[in-house]
């Protein structure tokens, strides 16, 4: 096994991160009172860390096609992001709380998947 998918566990915790993040500044509550989620501002700490955790991923989503197990739930990961992406450009403040959500779900899947498949190679 690579050490690649020793990277996964951590994706997932970033991927349940994300959806805590996009709760409180998309949420519910946010919507009810009309506040825009780009006042509230993310701490720079918080945005660096996000930011750089970002960039990592999709790094490692790259090197992850490289191998010989698992690109199928990394090429998936790649679209949903993508497409999400693509949707979020486009609808309202509710569309992308839904959207976030959605796509972190299926996101989180893939992960869950990867991990599964690592676990089962290392026996």
């Amino acid at each position: 096994m690579t050490l690649l998918f020793v990277f996964a566990p951590v994706f997932l915790a970033f991927e349940l991160w994300q959806l805590v993040i996009a709760e409180r500044y998309v949420g519910i509550k946010q919507i009810e009172r009309g506040t825009d989620p780009r006042e509230l501002g993310l701490g720079e700490a918080a945005a660096a860390f996000w930011s750089l955790t970002l960039l990592a991923y999709w790094a490692w989503m790259a090197l992850m096609l490289f191998q010989p197990w698992g690109r199928l739930q990394v090429l998936m990961l790649i679209a949903v992001s993508g497409i999400g992406f693509l949707i979020r450009r486009g609808c309202g403040l509710k569309g992308v709380l839904v959207t976030l959500t959605f796509e972190g779900a299926i996101r989180i899947g893939m992960l869950l998947s990867l991990c599964v498949l690592a676990w089962r190679r290392l026996r």
